[in-house]
């Protein structure tokens, strides 16, 4: 399959009226390329695995619009049949109009064709090995080095479910995670997404592990990556549900038996959270929290010690925070 990738040269602050007026002549699904640093809100809402800090913004943007291309060379828009002239010519036309009512920078359009997109594999172009302190981590089209035999090595590739170890909460969890993990830990990860804090924890030498989520992918993401890893299945159990409202996934999980229950998930989630996860931690286990945006800190504080928490910890890495609180003994 090809397409007929129409790109145009503007600048930031007229990329959705841009968006929004080529919508009108069939031009649907913009790649937005752009160097607007993410909020601090942004990022908490988006809760994916962000990429180091790029170049500052120079209020530059590039818009990308693809449009499948038919065998006989046409292309189709509206139902229509048309061609790459056309459909350039009607771009031209629509951003001169709007050059009369606002700034839209050079406005220029470029037209090139492309083979099938993939946009999967297109993480490997900026996906490469980092290290979380001594631990490697390394997607599967790249190669240990032999300076990297002596450590630890986590295979993992970026895929449909949430976590890489990238992302600044991940780190902080795993730290935390190394601290209290013993051969007889038992663990629980609310909201696994890729399992890799389960399955470090399982590397570390945890006992077993479960994890629950409420995304289907999470499953074939989590079976992927123990493969890779080397994980029995027997050692890490995937449940789907949530956990918060459905007390039959609350039943099946269990109730004080994890020595650790770790959740790197939203602020506004853990404080729902944090009351029911308390009746799974054993007394004295040990709750291990993130994806806690800095001001939302003593709001997960608050509500830990509401659940008759003791907190021992909280940690920083950039605007992310993590909480860590142990249950009591009876």
């Amino acid at each position: 399959m090809k397409w007929v990738k129409f790109r145009i040269k503007t600048i930031t602050e007229a990329e959705d009226i841009i968006i929004s007026t080529l919508y009108d002549i069939g031009l649907e699904g913009a790649q937005i390329e752009d160097k607007i640093p993410l909020t601090a809100l942004e990022k908490e809402q988006m809760f994916v695995d962000i990429l180091p800090d790029g170049p500052e913004d120079d209020g530059i943007a590039y818009l990308n619009f693809f449009v499948e291309k038919n065998e006989d060379g046409s292309l189709t828009l509206q139902e229509e049949v048309t061609d790459s002239e056309t459909v350039l010519q009607n771009i031209k036309n629509e951003l001169e109009e709007l050059r009369f009512f606002m700034e839209i920078g050079e406005g220029t359009v470029t037209v090139d064709e492309t083979e099938d997109i993939d946009w999967i594999n297109n993480w490997k172009q900026y996906f490469h090995q980092f290290y979380i302190d001594d631990i490697l981590v390394i997607p599967s089209w790249e190669d240990i080095q032999p300076k990297d035999n002596d450590k630890m090595v986590l295979h993992i590739d970026p895929g449909t479910a949430f976590g890489t170890g990238m992302h600044e909460t991940t780190q902080l969890c795993i730290r935390q995670l190394r601290k209290y993990i013993t051969p007889e830990t038992e663990l629980l990860d609310v909201g696994t997404g890729s399992g890799i804090l389960a399955i470090l924890s399982l590397m570390f030498g945890a006992k077993h592990a479960v994890g629950t989520d409420l995304d289907i992918c999470a499953v074939e993401a989590v079976a992927q990556n123990c493969a890779a890893n080397g994980i029995d299945v027997k050692d890490f159990d995937m449940m789907i549900g949530n956990i918060i409202t459905d007390k039959e996934i609350q039943d099946k999980v269990g109730y004080e038996c994890y020595d650790i229950v770790v959740a790197n998930i939203l602020a506004d989630v853990l404080v729902p959270l944090t009351p029911v996860i308390v009746n799974q931690l054993k007394p004295g286990g040990i709750y291990i929290t993130s994806g806690i945006i800095d001001d939302k800190e003593q709001t997960v504080v608050e509500a830990v010690k509401a659940a008759g928490l003791e907190v021992l910890e909280v940690t920083y890495q950039g605007e992310w925070v993590s909480v860590t609180s142990r249950k009591q003994k009876k």
